[in-house]
């Protein structure tokens, strides 16, 4: 098993004369979890398109593990949710995860897909509606079962956790830890910072598209001087610069 489930080695990307990555060099190791950690516009979303070969880099390379992320190969051992998930609105959520699945030559095992439905508190009457009938979180909860049943070892989700209400983050928490115990990793960004501490083993900072710390949160905290990670994070973020953490 390759320790590292993703590298991003010097990325730079520009659109024109905009500077949206600027030499982005961290990596993520096999089975942690992982938080990105920025304001709107930072470039975390842009990385993320990244890493999907949705968009060439203009330099550096990232690897996914150990094999180039320009490779379709490279993309079949992970599963990934955009912050805007729109599926199909004339399918239902049934019609949809049994593409899902076929697209992976997975079977729909109702038993596995009740279960999964459950895990995050989705109503399993969900599967008999269009999805143009569902809410928000019906529709972030349908995207987040479909990444779970893949199976994937490494989960990139772009604000997992958006449009959940608290008791659907929480059953989201318990999943993490399900998968956890699986040695699953999950590569995330989020701008709910509670959840990056209770979640995440370690964290990256990126600020204007500039890398600005890398570590854990309690180690942001420290160096801060901050009594939380929401006070840390807005200290780092007030004196870009140098990269700081581990």
């Amino acid at each position: 098993m390759h320790t590292h489930a993703l590298q991003f080695l010097n990325v730079s990307k520009k659109f024109g004369s905009y500077s949206a990555l600027k030499e982005i060099d961290f990596s993520v190791e096999t089975g942690e979890y992982f938080a990105l950690v920025g304001i709107n516009g930072a470039g975390k979303t842009t990385l993320l398109k990244c890493l999907l070969d949705f968009c060439e880099t203009n330099a550096g390379k990232i690897e996914i593990f150990g094999i180039s992320h320009r490779l379709t190969a490279s993309r079949t051992r992970l599963s990934f949710l955009p912050e805007r998930f729109i599926p199909p609105f004339y399918l239902t959520g049934k019609d949809f995860l049994q593409y899902m699945l076929k697209l992976q030559e997975l079977p729909y095992d109702p038993t596995r897909v009740e279960e999964t439905l459950v895990a995050l508190d989705l109503d399993l009457t969900a599967l008999r509606l269009p999805v143009r009938a569902y809410s928000k979180g019906m529709t972030q909860k349908l995207g987040l079962a479909a990444c779970f049943l893949s199976s994937k070892e490494l989960y990139v989700l772009d604000e997992p956790t958006g449009g959940l209400d608290p008791k659907a983050r929480a059953c989201l928490k318990a999943k993490f830890k399900d998968l956890r115990n699986q040695a699953r990793t999950v590569f995330f960004t989020s701008h709910t910072l509670a959840d990056v501490e209770e979640i995440c083993d370690r964290m990256a900072v990126i600020h204007a598209g500039r890398l600005l710390f890398v570590g854990t949160p309690q180690q942001l905290c420290r160096r801060h001087a901050a009594p939380n990670l929401e006070q840390a994070f807005l200290s780092c973020i007030s004196e870009p610069g140098t990269m700081t953490g581990t």
